[in-house]
């Protein structure tokens, strides 16, 4: 996951998300933050949010962990409202009528972005993948079961363009100590790690010769 977003431009999470794990979304590895600046990057990568109510903590972590550019995606009828709540916490982006995640990508990359990373909620997932959005599934498998149907889910309804007759293309199978990191290619821009990037991210795991 750290590396993962140290090679990434930005880190997305769905406003629920950020109120339910308050996660801080920052690059933890010293060595790979210090990469990120030697080629003049942020230390790490911008964050950005979608919200369609503005229901945020200004104090939550999102907001206070880190330099790096904080973006909150809005309704454009609720930009001037959440600017108020939010302050100078963040830069709120107001897009149409109801925020499309492709209006988002352009934004992003009118910003000079050029690699996502997705990381959540379910909802958020769900409105990438269904829109044909991903280039990379990334999916790691824990040896064991949450046993509770409130659990969230890892995507929710949706018709999604990968099925039992168009089937993701598995690229890659990797064990990391009990979990297995499973990688499919879900379009024709996906760009396969480098022999650099791997062993690094094995190093990271501790799995470097």
């Amino acid at each position: 996951m750290d590396e993962l977003r140290s090679r990434s431009d930005v880190i997305l999470v769905g406003a629920r998300t950020v109120r339910r794990d308050n996660p801080r979304l920052l690059v933890r590895s010293e060595e790979r933050r210090g990469r990120r600046e030697a080629s003049g990057a942020e230390r790490s990568p911008w964050k950005a949010t979608v919200t369609a109510t503005g229901d945020l903590d200004p104090r939550a972590a999102f907001f206070t962990e880190g330099d790096s550019r904080k973006l909150v995606y809005c309704p454009r009828q609720e930009a001037r409202r959440i600017r108020r709540h939010l302050g100078d916490a963040a830069e709120v982006v107001g897009l149409g009528t109801e925020v499309l995640m492709a209006d988002l990508l352009d934004d992003l990359g009118a910003r000079g972005a050029r690699r996502l990373m997705v990381e959540g909620g379910g909802v958020t997932l769900t409105q990438f993948l269904a829109e044909g959005l991903v280039d990379e599934l990334t999916v790691a498998v824990a040896p064991f079961f949450v046993g509770d149907r409130r659990a969230p889910r890892f995507v929710g309804d949706a018709v999604f363009p990968w099925s039992g007759e168009r089937r993701a293309a598995l690229v890659e199978v990797r064990p990391i100590g009990d979990i297995v990191l499973l990688r499919y290619a879900l379009s024709d821009r996906f760009a396969p790690e480098t022999d650099a990037a791997r062993a690094d991210a094995r190093r990271g795991h501790g799995e470097g010769s």
